[in-house]
This record gives C-alpha cells, structure tokens and sequence, in this order.
C-alpha cells in the first residue's frame, strides 16, 4: 500500500486535475484484494452510493499494542481510489493514532473535496465514520 506521505507528495507535484484522477484510479487498484466473502453486509459501509466495503483485522504487535488493518472494495473505480487514501491514512494504526487523525483535513489539504460531488463526500466521511467508530470501540 502506498504511504500517506507519498500519496501527499504524489499530489504536490501533479498539478492537473485529470493526472490527479488517474492517480486516484492506480491507487484503487494497488488496494490489497478483499475476498468475496468479505463482501457481505457485516462489512458493508452504510451512507455511500456506490457500494463500499471495510473489513478490519484486529492485531496485536509486540507488546500487546492493538493496531487494526483494513482491507477495502468498492464497486466503484474512483472510491477504490478514495479508500486507498483513507486507509493509507489510517490502516495499520493503534486506536489513539486513528482518532487523533483528521482525514477530512487530509482530503481538503489534496484538493478533493473541491472535486467530489455532494454524494461522494459523504460516502467518505461514511467511511471515516465507520473507522473511527472502529477504533473508538477498542479503545
């Protein structure tokens, strides 16, 4: 998966739109595979209006710290590409790290929320809701 600081240096230097979109696109597409049977309602993400899934395996690291890994489908091209970003934000993370994290700074500091419809931004912030929530429940 690609870092966030890479995906933010990525964007800093594509300065058109269109390039940006397709980096977008390669990001949805290096996501790390979900199984199909992954693809169920549990793992469902309510409020988006393509269809988005969100499974998360939670891990202990050495010394009994909790980090949770997501792995992440869309039916759509471009939010495949909006999760790669959101879980290269917050994949792979403790709890406290996810919940001191603002992805919607994230998003604006890219120029995405100026690009996204009305529909797709709220998909993501349904998808942030639901990692959150995740790791607010461990915590």
């Amino acid at each position: 998966m690609t870092s966030i600081d890479t995906i933010r240096s990525d964007f800093a230097f594509l300065d058109d739109w269109e390039d940006r979109y397709r980096y977008i696109l390669e990001l949805g597409r290096a996501l790390e595979p979900l199984s199909e049977a992954a693809h169920n309602d549990a793992n469902k993400v309510r409020g988006c209006v393509s269809q988005v899934w969100l499974e998360l395996d939670d891990e202990a690291r050495a010394g009994g710290e909790r980090v949770l890994h997501y792995r992440g489908d869309s039916d759509s091209h471009l939010v495949r590409g909006l999760i790669a970003i959101a879980l290269a934000l917050y994949s792979d993370r403790t709890p406290r790290e996810i919940l001191s994290s603002d992805a919607q700074a994230l998003f604006r500091e890219l120029g995405l929320e100026q690009h996204l419809t009305p529909q797709r931004s709220n998909g993501v912030r349904a998808m942030i809701q639901r990692i959150r929530a995740d790791a607010a429940a461990v915590v």
